[in-house]
């Protein structure tokens, strides 16, 4: 499970090498001297995108051994990434490839308006690892014809023809994942997880015949294949060695079998062997055996992120899309944080739930504040701020879980960009003021407390089952808004001073609620077109916690709507109160999960989560567009790039930055081509 970025909305106006003896740089490339100029954050700005580049620090701390195991990971992450490709949509490795070509070899006109139409097209597909927008789900719209494209493809010479090219022009297959009620999700779904005439009941009764050997401990069915209807049949295509994307699986494995030969320690070396094992036979029982082995490896400066994990891209939420990430431990904030995993049965003894719903042993919370060192996938360019795995609620109970907040990606979002929009919706100068001073603080608290205490908080009534299968197409945002109610209602607790967290609580969390409230109920929706529905799950859970509030706070004006030279702000007028309802609708949460209580979080999402105010998001547009920077935010990845004595062996591996957003793409594409276009 997964923290979005909401700092890109407040704070920002802010070629990883297989080839081991490539040394040199190219004009893409820039070697970055410590320290020796400031760091430039921003690589490049195109339509509502802003592409940033990230620092990691400690890298020159870490031994040899540990740079190498680095190394090796990455290059296995990296090597799976066509797989995202291909899981989002069918044709997308064939579109991509044909407008890469293209983009490569065309010699003609390259400054017309076509032209730059063309490119952006280009740029936003990679950054969304598909043809359709990597929040919004929406087809991305290319702003120039299907004839200039004809034109490209004649004069390049490649060839891109029936449905692949047709779909980049037509209304087909226009939402990635389709989460709307009372539709065939599954159907209505570009992601390539299904086949073509597969729909939501095929897949419900599909795996309602699925027994786990032990009903204890439920096997994540779905995670790892792709359902399709064979001769009217309904049949799994697992990904594995020789299975769906076995050739990129091969190579993932051939960079992991490194990886575990150089291992910090004995558990984390097990742990990187059961997930080998898991991606030869795609057996989800040695899943579900590696994920307890990677819980419980919680020592050494090194971890990683690698497999089908986060379940949002699939309507129905059983799918995992492939992701990596590669982490370094950052000690001095891991210890400064460790306070809140010591003190998480507390947090559980002290919450609103009802006493059935509330652990009665918290255990194996592990929470790291760690730095990036790469990132695949469904983690980039677009990255997460903070993860908490694994997402099964056994494991969880049995043995634990690793909370991390992503250190170096949150410092990039704070230092790329400027306060203009921020100045825009803040209510008063005491809003601004609290933000600027106490925002950054608020933002890392809500983090740690959304992932090591939200997610893990909690328990399902006994029988009741897994929460995919209980609350369907609404498991994903009731299980974000859930952890965030968590984060929100400790937000403004005298506990975090009590801890040494903060050295005012009640300011920061007065932060805090500002923030939540501002984004919720109005800056998010410069990210959606007017006259859009919600659909994104942290947007929507964001939006249905704040309209929550904000109703049933209305008797009491614990939220006011001002209205001031025709500008729509809201203000917090009682922080404590506030505090309360957030509280009271933790308690409903909790109560509808622990339940599997579908019509509530049905009538809660739909009713507060989805619909928009036309009128205050027509003004929100209309307000923010005198500002230049780009409502999402993204990254390239630094590049490592191993060098080799005369025996082969790695004697060093060194940082370097890649100066475009376009070349780290291509470079990608070329190093890590693994997969066919049609799988």
């Amino acid at each position: 499970m997964r923290l979005k970025s909401i700092l890109n909305l407040v704070f920002v106006g802010a070629i990883l090498l297989s080839c081991a003896n490539e040394k040199k740089t190219t004009k893409n490339e820039v070697v970055v001297e410590k320290e020796a100029v400031a760091f430039n954050y921003n690589v490049e700005q195109f339509a509502d995108i802003k592409v940033l580049r990230y620092q990691i620090p400690g890298w020159d701390k870490l031994t040899l051994k540990e740079q190498k195991l680095v190394y090796y990971l990455t290059q296995g992450g990296l090597s799976g990434r066509d797989i995202m490709w291909d899981q989002n949509y069918k044709h997308n490795l064939t579109i991509r490839k044909a407008l890469e070509h293209v983009y490569t070899n065309y010699t003609s006109d390259r400054t017309s308006n076509d032209w730059m139409a063309f490119e952006e097209y280009l740029k936003r597909v990679w950054f969304s690892n598909g043809i359709h927008h990597h929040y919004s789900n929406d087809k991305i719209k290319p702003e120039f014809s299907a004839d200039y494209l004809k034109k490209l493809l004649t004069e390049t010479n490649i060839t891109l023809e029936g449905e692949a090219f047709n779909v980049i022009f037509n209304e087909a297959d226009s939402k990635k994942v389709n989460q709307a009620k009372k539709i065939d999700n599954v159907g209505l779904s570009a992601v390539n997880f299904y086949g073509p005439d597969v729909n939501n009941e095929d897949v419900i009764s599909f795996y309602k015949t699925k027994q786990s050997p032990d009903p204890d401990k439920p096997l994540s069915f779905g995670l790892n294949s792709q359902l399709v209807k064979e001769d009217g049949k309904l049949k799994e295509r697992v990904y594995k060695s020789g299975g769906l994307y076995g050739s990129a699986i091969d190579e993932i494995i051939k960079w992991l079998e490194l990886a575990k030969g150089v291992a910090e320690n004995e558990a984390q070396g097990k742990a990187l062997g059961l997930l080998i094992e898991y991606y030869r036979t795609g057996d989800l029982q040695t899943w579900d055996d590696y994920n307890v082995a990677w819980t419980r490896a919680t020592d050494g400066n090194i971890d990683y992120i690698n497999g089908f994990v986060e379940v949002y891209n699939d309507p129905l939420g059983y799918r995992g899309s492939y992701e990596s990430i590669v982490e370094i431990n950052d000690f001095d904030m891991s210890q400064k944080m460790k306070v809140l995993s010591d003190n998480a049965q507390w947090f559980e003894d002290n919450s609103t739930l009802i006493d059935a719903h509330k652990k009665k042993n918290v255990v194996g919370v592990t929470y790291k504040v760690v730095n990036v060192a790469g990132e695949a996938g469904d983690a980039s360019p677009s990255t997460p701020i903070g993860v908490n795995l694994p997402n099964a609620n056994w494991i969880r109970a049995a043995v634990g879980s690793k909370s991390v907040s992503l250190g170096n990606i949150t410092n990039a979002y704070n230092n790329a960009g400027g306060s203009g929009r921020l100045k825009e919706f803040v209510h008063d100068e005491e809003e601004l003021e609290l933000e600027e001073k106490h925002g950054q603080l608020a933002d890392k608290l809500h983090t740690a407390l959304h992932e090591v205490i939200g997610h893990a908080s909690g328990q399902l009534n006994p029988g009741v089952g897994e929460t995919k299968e209980t609350l369907k197409n609404y498991a994903s945002t009731l299980e974000e808004g859930r952890a965030d109610l968590v984060a929100l209602y400790y937000q403004y607790d005298t506990k975090l001073q009590e801890l040494g967290l903060v050295d005012d609580w009640e300011a920061v969390g007065r932060a805090a609620y500002d923030g939540y409230i501002r984004n919720g109920l109005m800056m998010q929706l410069i990210r959606l077109n007017l006259g859009d529905d919600v659909e994104e799950a942290h947007m929507r859970n964001r939006q249905w916690i704040s309209a929550w509030v904000f109703e049933k706070g209305q008797s009491d004006q614990v939220i006011e709507k001002v209205t001031r030279n025709g500008k729509t702000y809201f203000n917090i007028n009682d922080y404590a109160k506030l505090r309360e309802l957030f509280g009271e609708l933790l308690r409903e949460t909790q109560r509808i999960k622990s339940e599997g209580d579908y019509a509530a979080v049905e009538a809660l999402v739909e009713g507060y989560g989805v619909k928009v105010d036309q009128d205050i998001h027509a003004e929100v547009l209309e307000r923010n567009k005198k500002f230049n920077a780009a409502p999402y935010s993204g990254f390239v990845n630094p590049m490592l790039v191993a060098e080799k004595n005369n025996e082969g062996e790695i004697v060093a591996v060194k940082v370097v930055q890649p100066e475009t957003f376009v070349g780290q793409m291509l470079d990608y594409s070329r190093r890590y081509n693994f997969l066919p276009e049609v799988n």
